[in-house]
């Protein structure tokens, strides 16, 4: 897998995880999201891809998982840095900032996932001191049931102010 040299031109895309299924493939929600970064990519001189997710219910991680579909529609794995230890958004979003606080980017930083998930993800980003823009949502949601995405939406509702509040302490109390 890559590096994380830099220079001013290059992008870095972070890829928030979802679900692999139990076969080990990417749910359709891992998919999209893949799609979605891969979109923000074309046209853009030099990309990094850093996939971030752990080991959920079924194996493989949901970062491997990415970096497979990745790399199958043609990326070079040089391209894509693995973060394989977030379990959910804001320990992904810590992760990241470590890994990229060593490192420090030139380029612009940009998150892709799905529409309902953005704003959590850009919001704890910004929180940590990562200035990230939203690369477009996927077209279409993974759920299927005009309820399920309902659910998921009202779901960010109690978790941003919570995640953000749990990030601003670990950023005061020197945890990352």
């Amino acid at each position: 897998m890559g590096n994380l040299t830099s220079n001013n031109r290059m992008v870095t895309i972070l890829i928030f995880g979802a679900a692999v299924r139990p076969d080990g493939k990417a749910s359709a929600t891992l998919r999209r999201r893949v799609e979605a970064a891969l979109a923000a990519a074309q046209g853009q001189p030099d990309v990094r891809f850093i996939p971030t997710g752990a080991v959920g219910r079924y194996g493989p991680s949901e970062a491997s998982v990415m970096a497979d579909l990745l790399m199958k529609s043609g990326v070079r794995s040089d391209k894509i840095v693995l973060e394989e230890t977030g379990r959910d958004t804001l320990s992904s979003a810590q992760a990241i900032y470590r890994l990229l606080r060593e490192h420090e980017p030139q380029g612009h930083v940009m998150v892709a996932s799905s529409a309902y998930h953005l704003p959590r993800c850009v919001t704890l980003l910004c929180l940590l001191g990562i200035a990230a823009k939203p690369c477009p949502a996927p077209p279409e949601s993974a759920a299927a049931t005009w309820w399920k995405r309902w659910y998921w939406r009202l779901r960010e509702v109690p978790a941003l102010p919570y995640d953000a509040a749990l990030a601003i302490w670990s950023r005061l109390t020197g945890q990352l």
